[in-house]
């Protein structure tokens, strides 16, 4: 489940002890340890250094409320301006409490310090912020595989709203739903997920929203970052209220798709460094100029494709965890884009979710594309997704999985 506040405000005060209390410790040993363990010393550097190890923690405790905790480039930003900042003060309580008089002239040696009497603390504050503190704000809640090392792996997922029948299609004939059986189905495939060692979150329903199940389309996530989809069709813009309060809650870093660009999830393929974007009914140039604007600083090569036959790219093509995407042909514009493609005998074979570097899950109703793939040395897993493929719904799109 998303974070609760108070969950928090004690990852916050926890990051905020452990920075402090290191720094601390670590400026008084490294005096007592040059006075020789003077019991005169210790006493006075632990006076001396309270006043910036309360402040370090006030100020460390602020930057973790915000998130800054995040990521390691973000913490270790939020520990340099810590060290200096209560350093700085520090020994201006110190000096003013010693009787020194507070002048503009003074603004000079308190800088001094960061490189003398305060070194010490400083490079201890700046050191441990992107290191323990950060690696106590992530334990305590629990942040993604992504930013865990060796941390399960999460998996988004939203339970399917009482009007699933309403569902817009494009491609395909309307038929009938069978809304007690898409229940089943959903409940089959989030067991599947569990199964497989990821924890399933589940996005806030939206029981107004008859597309909301197909949570791929309002979120894609790149490890630690979380890009919020801007819908091409306008009446599933409001689904992604809920997938950013959940990434939000999960402590990803987010940053959005904005109009006029419009772009779904489900338009999105990751193999390896490269992004395939489909370019079709959903997903505009401006949408795929912004994602661009975002991955390209983050070593990512986004690569644009034409989807004329299907709803979105991943209607067509996925990939296999080896990075060779597979797709049903008479349903992809142009195989020769990809580096490695396969071709499967089946529509709903070339959906694939990867589950590990061995396994993956596809529709049951590709039992020969199932075959396909499981002569290639993967272990496959079958659900049966049959009511929302009757809504141009695949297993992709029924979850969003964060590592």
């Amino acid at each position: 489940m998303p974070f609760s506040l108070t969950r928090r405000l004690v990852a916050s005060v926890l990051t905020a002890l452990a920075l402090s209390l290191t720094a601390h410790v670590a400026a008084v040993v490294a005096f007592s340890i040059a006075n020789s363990f003077a019991a005169d010393s210790l006493a006075q550097m632990n006076a001396y250094f309270l006043p910036a190890s309360l402040i370090s923690f006030v100020i460390t405790f602020l930057f973790a409320a915000l998130g800054s905790f995040r990521l390691w480039y973000t913490a270790l930003g939020a520990g340099i301006v810590t060290g200096v900042v209560s350093g700085m003060i520090g020994s201006l309580v110190g000096a003013s409490a010693a009787g020194a008089t507070l002048t503009p002239d003074i603004l000079g040696p308190l800088f001094g310090t960061i490189t003398t009497i305060n070194l010490v603390f400083f490079l201890t504050t700046a050191i441990t912020a992107p290191t323990l503190a950060r690696r106590v704000w992530l334990l305590v809640l629990d942040a993604p595989a992504s930013a865990r090392d060796g941390a399960a792996h999460y998996a988004l997922v939203r339970q399917p709203s009482t009007n699933l029948a309403d569902g817009v299609v494009t491609h395909i004939e309307r038929v009938q739903i069978d809304t007690d059986l898409a229940d089943e189905q959903w409940d089959n495939y989030v067991s599947v997920l569990d199964a497989h060692g990821f924890t399933t979150v589940e996005v806030d329903p939206a029981p107004e929203l008859a597309d909301a199940v197909f949570i791929e389309d309002a979120v894609i996530v790149f490890g630690d970052l979380a890009v919020i989809a801007s819908p091409g069709s306008e009446h599933r813009r409001d689904e992604i209220v809920g997938a950013e309060a959940a990434v939000v809650g999960l402590g990803l870093e987010v940053t959005r798709i904005e109009l006029p660009g419009t772009l779904d999830g489900g338009d999105v393929l990751k193999v390896g460094s490269t992004v395939y974007v489909g370019r079709g009914g959903r997903t505009n140039g401006e949408g795929i100029r912004q994602l661009r604007a975002i991955l390209t600083p983050r070593g990512y090569d986004v690569v644009a494709v034409p989807v004329t036959k299907v709803l979105h790219l991943k209607s067509a093509v996925t990939a296999l965890p080896d990075g060779t995407v597979i797709g049903y042909p008479p349903l992809v514009d142009d195989p020769a884009i990809f580096d490695r493609f396969l071709a499967v005998p089946e529509e709903g074979g070339a959906h694939v979710v990867v589950l590990s570097a061995d396994t993956v899950l596809m529709a049951a109703s590709a039992p020969q594309s199932a075959a396909l793939i499981g002569n290639l040395g993967y272990r496959v897993v079958t659900v049966d997704i049959s009511e929302f493929e009757k809504l141009e719904g695949c297993v992709t799109c029924l979850s969003v999985r964060v590592r």
